[in-house]
């Protein structure tokens, strides 16, 4: 089954601590996972790379809430315990928990001030709406880019993939890079590039502005093309997409070819700072419960 949003997590979590013990969020979260039947792939799910799980994610804002109403308490970092008010809570515990029930306990402050405008229950952490606001602009950029690229002259795509290729440690210099970019004389290749700044490998380049889908001909002659530089690696580049026939056809071969695609190629421009600039910069923090630690 999916899984659960925070508001959902809130009367499992609180029933978990009804014993009066001390309790984690990653023993909970084991817990909860089992309760709701998830399976290990849904709880490896992640907000974003190298961010905590999903689910942990939302326990912990349910732990947030809950505390905040004066229901759970934190005892010391990660673990929590129940209160005389939870207990008072779980004598007669509602069908459900949700930020609205919370709001209406004495004394609550469980409403985040993120959740002050909608009045609809929500049903995303900040952090989840933080995430997938960001990639949804990150879409965007990525359409509004490709739609650039797609209007701009050849020798100045050429100059794009230099820019690009430089950016990721490759080239050495970039009178270098521009010197071997278009001075190939091979119809299957666009340009020649060092790997490393030694040179002591280089990659045979080929990138075109393709409008519909690239398929195994255009790849398997590319790769026709390396043999006869007696080459080994290769990137083919689009603004397009390739078929999976193409994406096949270069597992199956000893040469080592890169396919990168309209969309690769946008992403890579973003995220090294090709064609776009930056708007506005957020730092989001958490508490360093370590500094808080008294010896």
């Amino acid at each position: 089954m999916p899984i659960p949003d925070f508001q959902s997590l809130m009367l499992p979590l609180l029933t978990i601590a009804a014993d009066g013990q001390e309790h984690g969020l990653a023993e909970s979260s084991e817990h909860l996972a089992a309760q709701f039947m998830l399976t290990e792939q849904e709880t490896r799910e992640v907000v974003a790379p190298g961010k905590p799980t999903k689910l942990r994610n939302r326990l912990a804002w349910a732990f947030i809430h809950l505390r905040r109403a004066g229901l759970l308490e934190g005892t010391r970092k990660g673990r929590f315990r129940i209160t005389e008010r939870g207990h008072e809570l779980l004598k007669n515990p509602p069908s459900s928990l949700n930020v609205r029930f919370l709001m209406q306990l004495p004394d609550s402050t469980a409403h985040p001030h993120g959740f002050q405008g909608p009045r609809e229950e929500p049903a995303q952490t900040p952090q989840e709406l933080l995430e997938s606001g960001y990639q949804a602009l990150r879409r965007q950029l990525a359409d509004d880019l490709l739609d650039r690229i797609r209007n701009c002259s050849p020798t100045f795509f050429e100059k794009l993939v230099v820019d690009l290729l430089l950016s990721m440690g490759y080239g050495g210099s970039w009178k270098e890079a521009g010197q071997a970019v278009g001075q190939a004389s091979d119809g299957g290749i666009d340009g020649i590039i060092k790997e490393d700044k030694l040179g002591l490998e280089v990659l045979y380049i080929q990138a075109k502005r393709w409008e519909g889908t690239v398929g195994r001909p255009v790849v398997q002659a590319f790769a026709g093309s390396l043999e006869g530089q007696r080459a080994r690696k290769g990137v083919l580049i689009t603004t397009s997409q390739f078929s999976p026939e193409a994406r096949d056809y270069v597992l199956r071969i000893e040469k080592k070819i890169v396919l990168v695609d309209g969309k690769e190629l946008a992403e890579l421009m973003i995220d090294h700072g090709i064609g776009v600039t930056e708007v506005a910069t957020y730092s989001v923090k958490k508490v360093d419960s370590d500094y808080f630690e008294e010896e």
